[in-house]
């Protein structure tokens, strides 16, 4: 499995909250205690994002394009940005600053507005990535990034907001796994036309033998890898494969291992009840008193303090 397929299945979508809004402008919508990461796409005519804790300027959104928002708690979409805000959504419920042109009624199921002729039909997808993998998915996005319109992107919308409106046995599971459709489409596409923003990692994926090692990484963390077995599995000598590892990717890739395995660590301490020895075992530690260490030194705390800690 690829890197970004592990962290994608590592952080994948689980009861997705996936909804249409079909409605004439003006109309304007304000979420104030956004998710770590939603998906945004306009179907038909335009819209315009607000990332409502910054300075930047609005994003406007064509028919088709798609918009990845994360780490930021508010934001406001809304058919255009002088439009004044109409509705914030706070706490999965909607609280009406002023009252929108159109009539607000249900037209489908997760699907909402006016449906009326000239309306701007809009599908938002809120993705629930927890824990420091999810953290490592997000580290490739800025705030606000705009995907333009694809012909394979818009196949994928054209899905997902079908079965939006359907409610049929299944459902949950059929928009999780399409909106999971939707966002590796995306990020593609976004990662493919940027150059310097990129975290390293991501830049040495597509890179013969050090994408093989990284890839190899992931599949089996707790093996125990040495710099000389890694560059036997990829063909290289170790020499030459250690330098070029570091260069592509940042780190050497034994310091980078560790990082992966600390990441995995902090996830099973905050969402498992296994034991701190079974931890160690299960990220490449046979002794967990040497685990320990290692952890600390990543995170500040003992694996019984970040347990404590993040449980509460």
């Amino acid at each position: 499995m690829d890197v970004l397929s592990d962290l994608l299945h590592r952080a994948r979508a689980r009861n997705a909250v996936v909804r249409q809004l079909i409605q004439r402008p003006p109309w304007s919508l304000t979420f104030d205690d956004a998710p770590p990461l939603t998906v945004v796409a306009t179907l038909g005519g335009q819209a315009s994002i607000r990332l409502d804790d910054t300075d930047a300027a609005p994003a406007l959104l064509a028919a088709g394009d798609i918009a990845l928002i994360s780490g930021t708690s508010r934001y406001t979409i809304a058919d255009d940005p002088s439009t004044p805000a109409q509705a914030v959504v706070r706490g999965g419920r909607k609280y009406f600053v002023e009252e929108p042109a159109g009539i607000q009624r249900s037209l489908a199921p997760r699907t909402y507005g006016d449906g009326l002729p000239g309306a701007t039909i809009t599908l938002r997808g809120a993705y629930e990535v927890r824990g420091d993998v999810g953290e490592r998915l997000l580290s490739l996005l800025p705030p606000l990034a705009v995907v333009p319109a694809g012909p394979r992107t818009r196949a994928a919308l054209d899905q997902l907001a079908a079965e939006a409106a359907r409610d049929e046995p299944g459902q949950d599971a059929v928009l999780d796994r399409l909106l999971d459709l939707v966002l590796v489409l995306a990020l593609r596409a976004w990662c493919a036309g940027q150059d310097s923003a990129l975290p390293a990692w991501w830049r040495a994926l597509t890179e013969p033998a050090v994408g093989d090692a990284l890839r190899l990484l992931h599949e089996d963390p707790s093996r125990r890898w040495t710099v000389a077995t890694l560059a036997i599995e990829v063909g290289m000598s170790r020499a030459a494969f250690a330098a070029r590892f570091s260069a592509l990717v940042g780190e050497p890739p034994l310091t980078y291992l560790t990082g992966w395995r600390m990441t995995l660590a902090a996830d099973l301490l905050r969402d498992t009840d296994a034991t701190i020895a079974t931890v160690a075992r299960r990220v490449g530690y046979e002794d967990a008193f040497a685990f320990s260490v290692a952890f600390k030194r990543a995170r500040g705390l003992t694996p019984s303090s970040w347990r404590a800690t993040t449980a509460s």
